[in-house]
């Protein structure tokens, strides 16, 4: 049986039965298109009417660049020991929690900069459905280890090969890189990360083949998702 858009809705749907707050969770190597998938999701869902579901992704735990200098990690930003992992965790745990003690705040990530930006994605009480998206959820070792248990579901947003390679250098060159760079750090970090994701898979509840959405219109040198 084939995977459609509307399997997806309707399953993301039965994870509020009794109205109480649940967490989505979308896994994927990098440029797979988890964040395309998160975005499609909750504004399909959302439709006219009073939003329900609300964003919230996993790149605003980056650390900052000063820290990751100070722990001499800077060439190596993207992995997983370059998030605060123990802190997405723990903003999950508290988006589990009481949805009546007001908005939670998470952070978000400005992809100009390449830094995280504190208190920058509102989640309102009204927010029944939460869709957090990342590249280490189902991740087992240090901190991620504290992720999976927060997460209703996980989701593995799986792409062929060659176009998400094809995604990512393009990505890297819309944020400044030229082609020669944009290569280099795809098959010297995001690759190495890429596999340690894809080790991951079998942890998913249920694996989506990007074939699911739609073709992205926009040009290869438009913002995607980590």
């Amino acid at each position: 049986m084939t995977l459609t858009f509307d399997d997806l809705l309707t399953r993301a749907r039965s994870l509020t039965p009794d109205g109480r707050r649940a967490v989505l969770g979308i896994a994927g190597s990098p440029g797979a298109g988890k964040t395309t998938l998160a975005e499609r999701l909750v504004r399909e869902l959302n439709g006219t009417g009073e939003p329900w579901v609300a964003h919230v992704p996993m790149d605003g735990f980056h650390l900052a660049d000063v820290e990751l200098e100070r722990i001499g990690l800077r060439d190596r930003k993207g992995a997983p020991d370059t998030f605060d992992a123990a802190g997405y965790a723990a903003l999950l745990g508290r988006l589990r929690g009481d949805a009546d003690d007001g908005i939670v705040y998470a952070p978000g990530f400005e992809r100009v900069l390449e830094q995280p930006i504190a208190g920058a994605v509102p989640v309102e009480p009204t927010a029944r459905l939460v869709v957090t998206e990342g590249n280490y959820l189902l991740l087992d070792t240090g901190g991620w280890a504290r992720v999976r248990s927060q997460l209703d579901e996980v989701w593995f947003c799986e792409l062929d090969e060659a176009e998400r390679l094809r995604r990512l250098i393009a990505r890297h060159e819309r944020f400044g890189k030229s082609h020669e760079q944009a290569v280099a750090w795809v098959m010297r970090s995001d690759q190495r990360n890429a596999e340690l994701v894809a080790a991951t898979r079998d942890r998913a509840d249920l694996v989506v083949p990007v074939t699911t959405l739609p073709a992205p219109h926009e040009p290869p040198t438009a913002r995607a998702g980590a």
